[in-house]
This record gives C-alpha cells, structure tokens and sequence, in this order.
C-alpha cells in the first residue's frame, strides 16, 4: 500500500488537507498526518483540530511515497522550520517520491530553488519569480512534482495526486465513486 505523509502545522488551510486527505485514503492509500511543530495535533485557520498526529521528530519520512503540504498561513512557520525544509528538500531529490503541494505551499518550494526549470502552480498573488513557468490553472504536474493553484481546487489536487500515486484508472473509479457516477 502506497503511504502519504501529510505535513502540517497550526494555520493550515482546512479544505486543501481534508479534501486531499479524505480522497487519498478513499483511494485506498495510508496516509499519516504528521505534525512540523511535534505536538500530536494541529489546529486549522478555521478552528478544526485533526488528533492524533505523529510529531514530525518521531516520523520516518524515508517509508513515503509522497509528502504532501497544504496552504494556508502555516504555511511561514513551515518555510521558518529548518527540520520542514530538509524533509521538503529531501523528498524532492528522492527519486522514488512524489512532492505534492497546494496554494501558499509551492513558494516554499519556489524560494527553496525547487520549481526552477518546472512547470508549476500556486496562489497567483503569492507566485515570484522561481525560476520556472507558472500556470494559472487548478492543478500542474511536472514529473514527480504536483502543484495546486488554492483552496478552490483542492480536490483537484487530490485527483492528481491519485494519478500519479495509483494511476490514472485507479483514480478515474474514485472520482466515480463521490459523483455518484458508477
């Protein structure tokens, strides 16, 4: 079973992890939320609090298949935590991982020097130069670097994350399944 580590702390923007969250293991996929400030929960912009959480020092992120990250205004204590730029880094340099990000989360990656040369998305006033193409649509995939445009898009992102994780047929019954559509 392909595993998924969900990277979060205190501000994350709720529907960009439970839309993605809740369509990842629907998938079939095991997905773990792991806490960046190494309490056993987090609390979102709008008051939702996931428990438990695995604190993020206690997390073997070498056994994922993808690290997924949410938007939202955590999103500048992520970028401020040394330990959360590391595990970023070293997922992207993994071959074998996917790095999923969503709305504030990709210009970590971008001021990280991870979108140059890449196709990428993120939210448009939050988008610099990175280096690489930025396209205003849902959700943009560049190898194994899957970005999402905001909160709108959400399950967008989730459906990319899904192709790439469990293939696009895989995927394309799961998108059946919540549109009523089998």
């Amino acid at each position: 079973m392909k595993k998924v580590a969900v990277l979060m702390d205190n501000g994350f923007e709720e529907l960009e992890a439970m839309g993605p969250i809740a369509l990842l293991r629907r998938a079939g996929l095991d997905v773990d939320l792991v806490s960046a400030n190494n309490e056993d929960q987090a609390t979102g912009r709008f008051g939702v609090t996931y428990s438990p959480m695995i604190p993020m020092k206690d997390y073997d992120f070498s056994q994922i298949d993808a690290l997924v990250i949410p938007g939202g205004p955590h999103y500048a204590k992520l970028e401020a935590n040394p330990e959360v730029l590391e595990v970023i880094r070293t997922a992207y340099e993994n071959p074998n991982q996917i790095v999923g990000a969503i709305c504030a989360a990709p210009t970590i990656l971008g001021h990280l020097g991870l979108l140059k040369g890449k196709d990428y998305t993120c939210f448009t006033s939050m988008n610099e130069d990175f280096g690489g193409t930025y396209h205003a649509v849902p959700t943009v995939t560049d190898g194994k670097l899957i970005t999402g445009r905001s909160a709108a898009y959400a399950i967008d992102f989730a459906y990319a994350l899904m192709d790439a994780l469990i293939g696009k047929e895989a995927a394309e019954e799961v998108r059946a399944s919540i549109y009523d559509a089998r």
